[in-house]
């Protein structure tokens, strides 16, 4: 008795190793080795990247500890050249008041040879006066102009000074006009005393005035006749810069002061002298 054969027969191996293909291959081979790739080169460039942001991170932190460690080097030596400002401008102005006295000391003697000489030495102050060589005292106005206040930015916090609303040399050349042009008698900018040879120039960010440095706050103190406000305040510079305190945030202010004595300004240097011609007499007695 024969038992029965457990090969399946042919058409049953061939559905079975169909079926077991297609699930086992489901893929053509060219797109499971593109996939394999794709791996291959996202896995290669999440290292690179990787790698670039440490190398990035590496010279923020090289370049971080560099200023850190420059920073006290950086304000120290800003400390010592805000010191030696201050110094010198300290000497420069024990030198002026020297310089001052002794300005006193020669026009005292020379008043005193003009008046032995029979010179009239009070028409000479009149002119020094007048020309910003002699001290002068009186009442009148001092116009106060200074720069905007700084900003503070909400988000860093840091400081930032108000570009639009600085102070620059020709604004203070526009007000000192408009003082003279009101009946001003003498004038000085931050105790600087204005002559008619002064210069208000810039040098960089600084105003000078006869070479000397002026900051903001700028008083303007004029000496002059008593209705001086009322006309200053009716002239278009002091509508302009009164728009400027709205638009730009600019410190402008006018007022009377009670009388005050304005320092002389420096003794200006000789650039020329010619002799004095006299016409000769004629013989019948004119000239």
């Amino acid at each position: 008795m024969s038992t029965p054969s457990s090969k399946p027969s042919p058409g049953q191996q061939f559905g079975g190793d169909l079926l077991t293909e297609i699930f086992d291959t489901s893929l053509d081979p060219g797109y499971v080795e593109a996939s394999q790739r794709g791996k291959r080169a996202t896995i290669w460039g999440l290292v690179g990247r990787v790698m670039a942001l440490g190398a990035i991170g590496f010279l923020l932190a090289v370049a971080y500890l560099k200023v850190d460690v420059d920073a006290p080097e950086a304000t120290k030596a800003r400390q010592q050249l805000v010191s030696d400002v201050r110094r010198n401008q300290s000497v420069a102005d024990d030198l002026e008041t020297r310089a001052g006295h002794l300005r006193d000391e020669v026009a005292q003697m020379r008043d005193q040879a003009l008046s032995d000489a029979g010179g009239d030495a009070t028409h000479l102050r009149n002119l020094e006066a007048l020309t910003g060589l002699g001290k002068v005292s009186g009442s009148g106005i001092t116009v106060t102009v200074g720069d905007a206040d700084n900003i503070t930015d909400p988000v860093t916090g840091r400081v930032k000074p108000a570009s639009l609303g600085k102070i620059y040399d020709r604004d203070l050349q526009k007000i000192v006009n408009a003082v003279w042009s009101v009946g001003a008698e003498a004038i000085t900018i931050n105790d600087q005393r204005i002559a008619n040879t002064s210069a208000i120039r810039k040098a960089g960010d600084a105003i000078l005035v006869d070479f000397r440095p002026v900051s903001s706050p700028y008083r303007i103190v004029a000496i002059g006749p008593d209705d001086m406000q009322k006309q200053f305040d009716a002239t278009p510079t002091a509508r302009q810069f009164r728009s400027y305190i709205s638009q730009y945030g600019m410190n402008f202010d006018v007022k009377e002061h009670d009388p005050v004595t304005l320092p002389a300004a420096g003794d200006p240097q000789l650039r020329f002298a010619t002799p004095a011609v006299v016409p000769p007499v004629t013989p019948g007695g004119s000239r």
